[in-house]
């Protein structure tokens, strides 16, 4: 997926920003050279947080499942070597490779608003707004997952997604909350915390952001794999998710692991843009697993037999781009 063909080409990006407000690093649709992560020395997440989810426009529960799944598997226990398929946890694990790493990760809370409380379009400051009502802390991630009809700034035309940092302050009212789901409450104190966005890209563009479960708009027009979960635009959310999770324990302020310039680095899943199994090459995600009864194509497993196609992460201890197939 590098070259001409702009199929969910992630790499992130830093965007500047005044102090306190959020510090994107984007996942942009450009291509790269392969390259070297470098230490920058500047602090990780590392020890235990949790993953708190706000669910801006509407899902499904089916849908809400298969990320709440990808994140439980997460921290699931590694299965031996002999198991019949990787794991999501095995993924996982090669983050805590980058010193002095090892960030665990468990789901929180959810939180609903189907009635889009922001509007229908949203800013980067937007999306940093509703991270805040998560009541974000320094032992959680923020996650916020825009719906296909959300319209986000720069989201399909540039990027994909984001990871990035922000102060917390009080905030605002807190958005609709289904039964079983708990309400956000106004942050207490100011603290730095780092939160994602994802955005479901299934009406907007699956070439671009749900690659390579969907043909991309430009480049080789190679029949798409079937999404594991039955669902392009939220396994196109769980790709660009992991994508975002790991650039944001290892490089969580800016000072983490990257290559290239501050503004615009290669964190530990963009430096493997497009790589998803062996033999993978531009336009060819590689290798795959596929499901004999269903003919999805995933490289991992989680929680309950779930499957997942994750993408290639950034070895630090080979310094070469490592793939669960």
């Amino acid at each position: 997926m590098a070259h001409r063909c702009l199929a969910l080409l992630l790499i992130l990006a830093a965007a500047a920003t005044s102090a306190g407000a959020a510090t994107p690093r984007q996942l942009f649709l450009v291509s790269q050279a392969p390259v070297t992560l470098t230490n920058h020395h500047g602090q990780l997440l590392t020890g235990n947080y949790s993953v708190n989810l706000l669910w801006y426009g509407r899902f499904t529960p089916a849908q809400r499942a298969v990320v709440a799944d990808f994140l439980l598997s997460l921290s699931a226990p590694v299965p031996s070597a002999s198991a019949s398929a990787p794991s999501v946890a095995a993924w996982w694990a090669t983050t805590a490779r980058y010193h002095p790493g090892a960030a665990r990760l468990t789901l929180g809370r959810q939180v609903l608003d189907p009635s889009l409380s922001l509007g229908r379009r949203l800013s980067e400051a937007s999306l940093a707004a509703l991270a805040a009502r998560l009541s974000p802390h320094r032992g959680s991630v923020a996650v916020v997952v825009t719906a296909p009809d959300v319209l986000v700034d720069g989201f399909c035309l540039s990027h994909c997604g984001l990871h990035a940092s922000a102060t917390s302050a009080a905030s605002a009212a807190s958005p609709a909350t289904a039964p079983g789901v708990v309400a956000a409450t106004a942050t207490r104190g100011r603290g730095r915390f780092a939160y994602v966005w994802v955005g479901n890209s299934a009406e907007q563009c699956p070439g671009e952001c749900a690659w390579p479960f969907h043909r991309p708009q430009y480049g080789p027009q190679a029949p798409p794999l079937v999404s594991p979960n039955a669902d392009v635009g939220m396994d196109g959310v769980v790709i660009n998710l992991a994508t975002l999770l790991a650039g944001a324990v290892t490089n969580p302020y800016g000072g983490g692991f990257f290559q290239g310039p501050a503004e615009a680095p290669l964190e530990a899943v963009t430096a493997c843009t497009g790589v998803f199994g062996a033999g993978a090459y531009p336009g060819y995600p590689g290798q795959l697993p596929v499901d004999a009864a269903t003919g999805a194509s995933y490289n991992a497993v989680g929680v309950a037999g779930r499957r997942f196609l994750l993408p290639a992460m950034w070895d630090p201890r080979t310094s070469q781009c490592s793939t669960l197939v």
